[in-house]
């Protein structure tokens, strides 16, 4: 990838690094061997980013030409909104408390130099922001509040080369010689055609992939000329340097991986899952309204509020089972026996959510799971229960993992046609992502139980048909939409 330091004037960026070309904005604005560039990482530190400014617009047709500008017009416009300020403020109360908590004065203005502050003190908070708002160079300025007795960020802007004092000099070109050299290792090889992150948390205790599986995620990619690379939720500030954005870690609304998924399809990446696919999986209040609104059959349900809470006994029976609408992997599903039980558990529940799920139970020995990916079926597997439980993890008080059941996959041509049938049905109401979708057999019918944004695909299970196969089928829908997009002339 090429690295252009765009400025309004040459005189104002006075720093030769290897690898970067500093080039002025008339001329990246107008000559044509820049517009026809491709992988290019665009840094806009022009003097002025005001609307319909020099500084705007070369924000603005880099992200036309397919280049990829720091600060993008997105960044640009966030600036100006205090709706978004005050939430950055908000979500870095901590930190910015803890970074500021020695400053005297009312008001406070801090310099960030490529993610960097000349105060170290500062850093873990130069660092947060310049993930939020990615700017090579940013000024943001604090307020302290008597009231409250708090520290606010009252406003955060773009500054160009030519605001930086000339005693901070020496320490940005040092911070951009640095944030340019971790660059230039990461830069792919020339036979790679499009750059993928591959969202993971190394840390979590029960991820949606494996380490084995991810290698083979990586292997895959890179037989298909894709640069995949392994990332976390510190690289949010970083995902403008990628064309898509694969996520392999469990999901949530209120989380880091619905940010990544909404900033990645913000910037036109490629994302698996997308932020639509994550809101509409992760609440199963929505999911039970969507299918039952679809005819899609499901297990009687019941969404649960105060007002009719004692109608379920009447409308399910016992044993019945009760759901938090943002449960996942066995978590936040109970069975319950009889009426005290049912009570005190939608007690607790609702004190979290102002709606929840409650359906009839279907004892089966096993839940079928069919992994969809762009509308078609990927692998069919059967997730058995585990010993003498009820579901297929069985979990101690504390919501530890103490067991789980048998999985079994069977190639999708010897699957029964109508459990692919309704899994495509309900799959196709979500979109066209990575879906596993849960069915239990019972009564001779297929009903759907719910509806997995990121499913499991572990090395040794999920992968028992197709073995490396699977891998390589997940990444060829990824080089298909990559594709499509470059050729279409949709910006990467």
């Amino acid at each position: 990838m090429t690295n252009l330091i765009v400025v309004y004037d040459p005189a104002d960026w006075p720093l030769n690094i290897p690898g970067v070309e500093v080039v002025a904005a008339r001329a990246y604005l107008t000559q044509q061997e820049y517009a026809a560039m491709q992988s290019v990482k665009v840094f806009n530190l022009c003097r002025y980013y005001r609307y319909q400014s020099t500084g705007y617009y070369v924000s603005l047709l880099a992200a036309a030409r397919g280049h990829k500008p720091l600060p993008d017009i997105t960044t640009i416009q966030d600036f100006k909104s205090q709706t978004i300020i005050k939430i950055a403020s908000e979500n870095l109360d901590d930190i910015i408390q803890k970074s500021l908590a020695k400053i005297r004065s009312k008001d406070f203005v801090l310099s960030i130099y490529f993610g960097h502050n000349v105060a170290l003190r500062h850093e873990t908070l130069c660092q947060e922001l310049f993930k939020l708002f990615q700017s090579p160079l940013l000024r943001a300025t604090f307020a302290f509040h008597d009231k409250s007795g708090h520290w606010l960020l009252q406003s955060l802007r773009p500054i160009p080369a030519s605001e930086i004092p000339a005693e901070h000099f020496d320490f940005v070109m040092d911070a951009a010689r640095q944030f340019f050299r971790g660059r230039q290792k990461k830069r792919r090889k020339p036979t790679h055609r499009y750059d993928l992150a591959i969202l993971h948390n190394p840390d979590e205790k029960e991820p949606p992939s494996n380490k084995r599986a991810i290698r083979k995620f990586m292997k895959a990619a890179e037989e298909l000329h894709l640069a995949p690379e392994l990332i976390t939720k510190d690289d949010y500030g970083r995902l403008a340097e990628f064309d898509a954005l694969f996520i392999r870690e469990t999901t949530g609304v209120n989380h880091h991986t619905y940010r990544f998924a909404r900033r990645a399809v913000a910037k036109n990446l490629v994302a698996i899952d997308d932020p639509e696919s994550i809101l509409k999986c992760t609440n199963k209040v929505f999911l039970a309204e969507l299918l039952h609104k679809h005819r899609v059959p499901i297990p009687r349900s019941v969404i649960v509020h105060r007002a009719n809470a004692d109608q379920l006994p009447d409308s399910l029976g016992f044993p019945c089972i009760v759901k938090q609408p943002d449960s996942s992997f066995s978590q936040g599903v109970h069975k319950v026996e009889n009426e005290r039980e049912l009570r005190e558990r939608i007690d607790r529940m609702l004190e979290r959510s102002d709606l929840i799920i409650a359906q009839e139970f279907l004892p089966t020995s096993f839940d079928w799971r069919v992994g969809i990916l762009d509308r078609q079926p990927l692998f069919v597997s059967k997730y058995f229960m585990a010993r003498q439980h009820w579901q297929i993890i069985k979990r101690n008080a504390a919501g530890a993992k103490t067991c789980d059941g048998d999985v079994e996959t069977i190639p999708v041509a010897e699957a029964p046609p109508q459990l692919l049938k309704a899994a495509l049905k309900a799959a196709n109401l979500i979109g066209d992502g990575l879906y596993g979708v849960d069915i239990k057999q019972s009564r001779g019918k297929y009903y759907i139980i719910e509806i997995n944004d990121n499913p499991n695909i572990d090395a040794g299970y999920e992968d028992r048909v197709l073995k490396d196969d699977l891998y390589r089928k997940v990444m060829e829908v990824f080089l298909r939409r990559l594709d499509s997009r470059w050729l279409t002339g949709f910006p990467r």
